[in-house]
């Protein structure tokens, strides 16, 4: 199959994906930090996905977003698209999401990389609909997804007093005792690193959203309550602002230069080290 045919929502000269010299200072990819977990790179208009086919789902995604070119009236595509660079059974697909409560969550989000002339935005729109870009989550909808969803927003609000370009990494945090679900293991929380331009000088901040069940429970009785193919019992969401090194941690991948340009005070208290977000208000933007 050719990995540029249109049909796809590629381009048929093949996307360019994410510039890590986007913002002057290089941001690069988040890559595994150990070289034995097998990665695919999987470039589209201004992002890219850092799959892994072990685990049918990105391991990171990047993308490029130009504030200022931002187009907020293409209409969205909800149809779903096989990346025919990757065999369909290394890719988490319909079977994962049909007939349940499993949404299919975009990694990058549709709207990011939504800027430039009007045939680019709308490619890149497409091209969000990839299930290499999607991982399963939760379908109720609360406050902490309601942070989550709007925290590009956010952080490009913010940073319109310096240049409005935002460098945003994201992925699952995949874990070996994910739960299995119809031939993958749901992620039970997911991780973004921003990354911007502030004072001249680049600057970034980590955010966690945490799906995992009822903490008032252990983990292992919630996971037994489960009924028989039925999908997790997963929790509401809870958004929080960490350290941008506990992500490098709790994901095992590179993070470049960004924790230690990490706007989040690195001498917090053990308990205090994640926030939770009740507001944007909580972000911490300031050393």
């Amino acid at each position: 199959m050719n990995p540029s045919d249109t049909r796809h929502g590629l381009p048929a000269d093949g996307p360019t994906g994410y510039d890590e010299n986007f913002l002057g200072p290089t941001v690069p990819l988040a890559l595994p930090a150990r070289t034995s977990v097998e990665t695919v790179i999987l470039p589209y208009t201004h992002f890219t996905v850092v799959f892994r086919p072990d685990r049918r789902l990105a391991a990171s995604t990047a993308v490029c977003i130009e504030g200022s070119e931002l187009l907020d009236d293409v209409p969205r595509d909800d149809t779903w698209l096989y990346d025919p660079r990757l065999p369909r059974e290394q890719q988490a697909g319909d079977e994962v999401y049909r007939n349940n409560s499993l949404d299919r969550g975009h990694l990058v989000r549709r709207l990011d990389p939504v800027w430039g002339a009007a045939a680019v935005a709308g490619r890149a729109n497409t091209e969000t609909f990839h299930f290499t870009n999607a991982a399963p989550q939760a379908d109720v909808f609360n406050q902490g997804k309601q942070l989550w969803q709007g925290l590009e927003n956010y952080l490009l609000d913010h940073a319109a007093q310096f240049d409005r370009k935002l460098v945003v990494l994201t992925g699952p945090v995949l874990q070996d005792s994910d739960p299995p679900y119809r031939g993958i293991q749901v992620p039970l929380r997911f991780w973004k690193v921003a990354a911007f331009m502030q004072d001249g000088a680049l600057a970034a901040t980590a955010y966690v959203l945490d799906q995992s069940p009822d903490l008032s429970r252990d983990a292992d009785r919630a996971f037994a309550g489960a009924q028989a193919g039925a999908p997790p019992p997963l929790g509401p969401f809870r958004t929080y602002q960490v350290p941008v090194s506990d992500v490098a941690e709790i994901t095992e991948l590179e993070l470049g230069p960004l924790p230690d340009v990490d706007l989040m005070p690195p001498m917090r208290a053990p308990e205090e080290r994640w926030r939770r977000l009740e507001s944007y208000e909580d972000i911490t933007m300031t050393t």
